[in-house]
């Protein structure tokens, strides 16, 4: 059995990650195995996890994947691990909009049966305190709130008024951080700055986190309240896919720029027979060789415009490979990589397509119908999906979209082997869609 514990809050800002990574790498520096989870759709904090874990971080959303998915995939990617520290998203009731809180943090605790333990911002707070924790221990009877994390606490007298409050509803504080400017990590439009481009500062901000928690939170109580956590009767999920012929090069993006993937992904590229090899389009000057096929995922790329158009052999073997019809899988940050161009430099001119950054952020998942046959899709297969990100693409589709959703509006682009996107899709959600692509690359 693997201890679990899940690290929610009252609100997005309440310092979830802060606590969530310092805890992992705190239990990581005791000698624990830690596996580190996120809930929901976010690429940004599994990358400090994983820096604080020694292992890759993962994502549970029970909208990309199904609920019945959630507990294997755990199982999966806490194995070997003595205990696991899950991070919930936005507030700990919140999940996908005009439904009953699916995909949140508390449906997530339910599917796993694990204890929650709140952080609390404790700026502005006194006795008043008890209410909001009585309120959220009582909403739901299914969530067991077991300790509260006091965050940003200003000074003893004001931790004395929190913890009171605590007392009087009764339950146990299980950690005290102190007010201080040393734990931030720069953010920008789409949240945080990735571990990938922070580089070495990012290891000292963990660092930063688990000094931090191993001073103010009491590891072996949380170990204790992680172990409560009852055994899980799922099945691990595995990448069961059957295996093509050829064991055709996969090339996938990877370095700065393209940094939100799955680690299920190129496990399942794997089960499905390719050879797996990163390239960075940073630095890399070519493909590798006999690269047979493309996976770009999403990130930063409007972030590092300048030198992927600069690095123009790259992009002349981009558009060559899309060029033959070899199948090219691109999401989000892939998109805009295979436009015209993105804020006025040249990119890999796959798309007949320009890219900009745009005056608002667009968020939120979609459920999406294929319209038409692709090296992911056969017509009709539907998904359900997630946008995230702040450019515009003109036009938003091409003759064959990717997509329709949201009362048929089409999106994205189908053309000749390539797809892409807007859309992040999970590939556990579609097993069978890793499995086409790289069937394709074996032709």
């Amino acid at each position: 059995m693997v201890a679990r514990l899940v690290i929610a809050a009252p609100a997005s800002g309440s310092g979830k990650t802060t606590v969530a990574t310092g805890l992992m790498a705190a239990l990581r520096r005791r000698g624990g195995r830690v596996a580190p989870f996120k809930v929901g759709p976010d690429y940004i904090d599994p990358g400090y996890h994983a820096l604080a874990a020694g292992r890759p971080g993962r994502n549970l959303d029970p909208v990309l994947v199904g609920e019945e998915r959630i507990a294997p995939l755990f199982r999966h990617g806490s194995a070997q691990a003595d205990i696991a520290v899950i991070e919930g998203v936005m507030g700990l009731f919140d999940g996908r909009i005009g439904t009953d809180g699916f995909g949140s943090t508390a449906h997530v605790a339910s599917l796993l049966d694990a204890p929650v333990a709140l952080v609390v911002d404790g700026r502005g707070q006194g006795r008043s305190l008890a209410a909001l924790l009585h309120g959220f221990r009582s909403y739901d009877a299914k969530i067991r709130l077991a300790g509260v994390i006091l965050n940003q606490v200003g000074s003893e007298r004001h931790e004395e008024v929190l913890t009171d409050a605590c007392g009087e509803i009764g339950l146990d504080v299980l950690g005290v951080l102190r007010r201080s400017d040393g734990l931030a990590v720069p953010s920008r439009h789409l949240g945080l700055v990735t571990a990938a481009e922070y580089g070495s500062v990012a290891v000292q901000a963990v660092e930063a986190m688990a000094d931090a928690v191993a001073a103010g939170v009491d590891l072996d109580a949380i170990s204790a309240l992680a172990a409560t956590a009852p055994e899980l009767t799922a099945e691990p999920w595995r990448p069961d896919v059957e295996p093509v012929r050829g064991n055709p090069v996969v090339a996938v993006a990877g370095g700065s720029a393209f940094t939100f993937g799955y680690a299920e992904h190129v496990e399942l590229l794997h089960a499905a027979g390719a050879q797996v090899a990163v390239v960075d389009p940073l630095r890399d000057k070519e493909l590798p060789d006999n690269t047979a096929g493309l996976v770009l995922p999403g990130g930063f790329p409007e972030q590092h415009a300048a030198e992927l158009s600069a690095n123009d052999s790259l992009r002349r073997e981009v558009a060559d490979l899309a060029r033959t019809g070899a199948p090219v899988h691109a999401e989000c940050g892939g998109l805009l990589y295979l436009a015209k161009e993105l804020d006025g430099r040249p990119m890999c001119g796959v798309l007949d397509a320009t890219a900009a950054m745009a005056s608002r952020l667009t968020l939120g998942y979609r459920d999406a119908l294929a319209p038409v046959e692709s090296t992911l899709h056969s017509i009709g297969d539907r998904v359900t999906g997630h946008e995230f990100h702040r450019t515009a693409v003109t036009p938003r589709h091409g003759a064959q979209p990717a997509w329709r959703w949201r009362g048929a509006e089409p999106e994205g682009f189908v053309h000749g082997g390539v797809h892409a996107s807007y859309l992040h899709t999970h590939p556990a959600g579609a097993p069978q869609a890793i499995r086409r692509f790289v069937e394709r690359c074996s032709k």
